[in-house]
């Protein structure tokens, strides 16, 4: 979930209220969590998450998970409700940081790592010691070129490892760029949105 660089849509809740998103399932199935109201930002559709989580749903349990450009954090609470070990959130926004912390104290999760800084700088300087990650969502603003760079910096300081899934959300006239090594799994689109699911290949 990302500040996406175009018109934002109106949101379903009144003027003055809180937005929201909803957990689909899970352990907090029907829980609802704010987030602010801060220009372009929204979480990943309902549809969109379902139809990302049943792509991941031979794998999401138990799985280490980075989220990039983490905004709402809708896809971190979807995975943490169903069965992931960790998450690490990566956003910015000292505001939205702030909120996603709130949240992740509200929903009594002590499993999850919330980070304030540019998901950018926070991949150059990732400590290349560090664990892989099992899963990644990438859901950066649109029309800031991230993607390409974003990717590349997963795969060269070693944060994916054969056998990862990185979950790629952007503009569908965007041309996917991605490492060598990575093949896309799964991929469709949804009016002005392109999203794909791509494993870093166990053939390499």
């Amino acid at each position: 979930m990302s500040r996406h660089s175009k018109p934002r849509t109106r949101n379903n809740q009144s003027s003055g209220q809180s937005n929201s998103l909803r957990i689909i399932a899970g352990k907090w199935r029907g829980r609802k969590v704010p987030f602010p109201d801060s220009e372009g930002l929204r979480p990943t559709s309902d549809r969109v998450r379902e139809t990302l989580f049943n792509w991941l749903a031979p794998v999401i349990t138990d799985a280490r998970c980075l989220d990039l450009f983490s905004g709402s954090g809708a896809l971190s609470f979807e995975a943490l409700s169903r069965g992931a070990e960790s998450a690490t959130l990566i956003d910015a926004s000292a505001r939205v940081s702030s909120q996603l912390q709130k949240n992740l104290n509200e929903l009594q999760c002590n499993n999850a790592n919330v980070l304030t800084t540019s998901a950018i700088n926070w991949l150059k300087e990732a400590n290349k010691q560090e664990k892989s990650f099992d899963v990644v969502f990438l859901d950066p603003p649109f029309h800031q070129q991230l993607v390409a760079p974003s990717c590349e910096l997963l795969d060269s300081q070693g944060l994916v490892e054969q056998g990862s899934y990185i979950y790629i959300e952007t503009e569908a006239s965007l041309p996917l760029q991605l490492p060598e090594s990575w093949i896309i799994h799964r991929e469709k689109k949804a009016g002005q949105v392109a999203y794909y699911l791509c494993i870093k290949d166990t053939d390499e």
